[in-house]
């Protein structure tokens, strides 16, 4: 009778638990799936006014139709589709999310929001950032 099969469950039953234990822990909400280097990666675009104006254009093009006019979250397409966002004019919103996370949820989209993609050049999308953080009424 061969030792082998008794080997590999043991050396299954160590590695298994010690590969799980490495993983930090996601963060919870829409941001779990936002692989790590995306959620580090820093903003190159610095918020200035010609930023938020660049970005206040795509903002009304794709955005303020869910997100609203002032980022209140009752724009009128998320208002027929029956959407509860939450509101980006309160500081809390997005306190504990990084630039890299917003970037990523922007460019790729999550649940009912569609992704602008490569459709949207990353300076941009940093504009989007930094338009979105502007919302925010301290």
């Amino acid at each position: 009778m061969s030792r082998l099969p008794l080997i590999l469950s043991a050396v299954i039953l160590a590695v298994v638990p010690a590969l799980s234990q490495s993983q930090p822990a996601p963060k919870p909400g829409p941001y779990a799936a936002i692989p790590a280097d995306a959620a580090k990666q820093p903003n190159p675009v610095k918020s200035s006014p010609d930023s938020i104006e660049r970005a206040q254009k795509w903002w009304a093009m794709d955005c303020a139709m869910c997100h609203g006019k002032d980022g209140e979250g009752k724009g009128s397409l998320a208002t027929d589709m029956k959407l509860k966002l939450n509101s980006l004019t309160d500081p809390n919103t997005l306190k504990d999310r990084t630039d890299g996370e917003i970037f990523y949820v922007i460019k790729n989209g999550y649940q009912d929001m569609p992704p602008e993609g490569d459709r949207v050049k990353p300076e941009q999308n940093w504009d989007l950032v930094n338009y979105v953080r502007s919302l925010a009424k301290h």
